[in-house]
């Protein structure tokens, strides 16, 4: 019976595959498409009556759950993972964004057969997530900047039926490119919102100092909206990103380049760096400002500050993904994050179980025989190959695929079998038998 419905799974599986890749299924496809491959994925579920199916049902709740008891990271980071045929799986993790951020997911599969990877950002804060951004269909990364200071969640979910190992990188660059050439943030001496004049005005943008006659460049794509003179910014160029709606202006330029209404490409050069307007008794350097038509200025170190760039934690190795441990120390904590730091979940006892779902060779990211996600310290963990102890039945006991009462039976044990302990949970006591059959009982006593 289990494999006819394995079999059955395996036939919709296909029909899935074929409806997500099709661009159109009949007349009224427009009517029912999805905004995002993610969605037009679920809708395609249905269609196929996967909804219906317990394994269609767990892939729509997994993405529905990854949106609640998401991680919280830090960027840059990366870590690695398994997903599996037989139970799908989605992961939400938690980031903060500024606006001017730039962040990029990338995720790589490894598996007998290539896996479509669903990639959607979400802005948290109202009442429900805010979908923002989805990766394309069969491209597993993702780029998109954010447009307000906001937590942000990333959830990634596989389709359905296929296994394999991946890794997630997310990493961060600025949004616009430097606008002084050859140079970084890392010349940046005077910020946003530092007093001028005695405190009677406010910094409306950050200086970048360079020798007299350094191109400025270019931030961005747009159209070049005023060029001309003032007393604070001496000889002064605008340029217009409506693709951001914002305005960029660079002040105490030496000379000109460009003319009103020109249209530029980012790097082209604008003007040269120099010390006019308020500027004469400084060194020559770039006054920078960003302003958005709609609120002022705006802080633009975000914009074009350098990342960290690329993430360095170190792999967890493919052969623990999947595992089960047990906590070796006298306690652990299960944290939200992977850090020292990050606010504890809870506190696992000694011998506690938990599975390995991915994460760094110094993090583990599981999974506890409740369902709670988090993150738990690998200097603190064990295999639970070598039995704890042995134990020997003094009743009948049911062998449980979980540690809840509302678990399946796997197997009826007679009085006298002989077990042994791997692991605890609860009330529960995760065993194997001298078959080699593993699952869970109800500690009745302490043995």
């Amino acid at each position: 019976m289990q494999k006819t419905y394995w079999n059955q799974l395996v036939i919709a599986g296909m029909l899935v595959g074929y409806l997500s890749a099709c661009t159109g299924v009949g007349p009224t496809t427009n009517l029912f498409r999805s905004s995002s491959p993610h969605e037009q994925y679920a809708q395609s579920l249905k269609e196929a009556k996967l909804d219906k199916t317990a394994l269609g049902i767990d892939w729509l709740q997994a993405g529905e759950k990854a949106l609640r008891d998401s991680l919280k990271i830090s960027i840059p980071y990366r870590e690695s993972g398994y997903f599996s045929a037989s139970k799908p799986f989605a992961v939400g993790y938690r980031i903060d964004g500024t606006r001017g951020d730039r962040f990029i997911v990338q995720v790589e599969t490894q598996g007998q057969r290539d896996a479509k990877v669903f990639i959607d950002v979400f802005e948290l804060g109202g009442r429900t997530p805010d979908r923002l951004a989805s990766s394309k269909a069969d491209t597993n990364n993702l780029v998109w900047e954010v447009h307000r200071a906001q937590t942000h969640l990333i959830r990634v979910q596989p389709e359905l039926l296929r296994s394999g190992r991946y890794t997630i990188s997310i990493t961060r660059e600025p949004a616009l490119s430097f606008p002084v050439q050859g140079l970084d943030s890392r010349r940046i001496s005077s910020y946003f919102g530092a007093p001028r004049d005695g405190g009677r005005r406010r910094h409306e943008g950050i200086d970048i100092f360079a020798p007299r006659g350094t191109p400025v460049v270019a931030s961005a794509n747009g159209v070049v909206t005023g060029v001309g003179t003032n007393n604070l910014g001496g000889n002064v160029v605008f340029l217009s990103d409506n693709d951001r709606n914002l305005r960029l202006y660079y002040a105490h330029l030496d000379r000109f380049n460009v003319t009103d209404g020109q249209r530029v490409r980012i790097g082209d050069t604008l003007g040269f760096v120099g010390n006019t307007g308020n500027a004469r008794t400084t060194a020559p350097h770039l006054h920078f400002g960003i302003y958005q038509f709609s609120e002022g200025a705006i802080d633009p170190l975000p914009f074009v500050r350098l990342g960290r760039g690329p993430a360095k934690q170190s792999l967890l190795a493919a052969s623990r993904l999947g595992d089960s441990m047990r906590i070796s120390a006298t306690r652990s904590p299960v944290r939200s994050s992977p850090g020292s730091e990050a606010p504890i979940l809870r506190d696992l006892p000694r011998t506690s179980a938990f599975t390995v779902l991915g994460g760094t060779a110094t993090w583990l990211r599981v999974e506890l025989p409740d369902g709670l996600t988090g993150y738990v310290n690998s200097n603190t963990a064990e295999l639970t190959a070598r039995p704890l102890r042995r134990l020997t039945l003094s009743s009948v006991s049911n062998l449980l695929d979980a540690a809840d009462p509302m678990a399946g039976v796997i197997d009826t044990l007679p009085n006298g079998t002989t077990l042994e302990v791997l692991a605890t949970y609860s009330q529960y006591l995760l065993v194997r038998s001298e078959e080699g059959l593993a699952g869970w009982i109800v500690k009745t006593i302490d043995p």
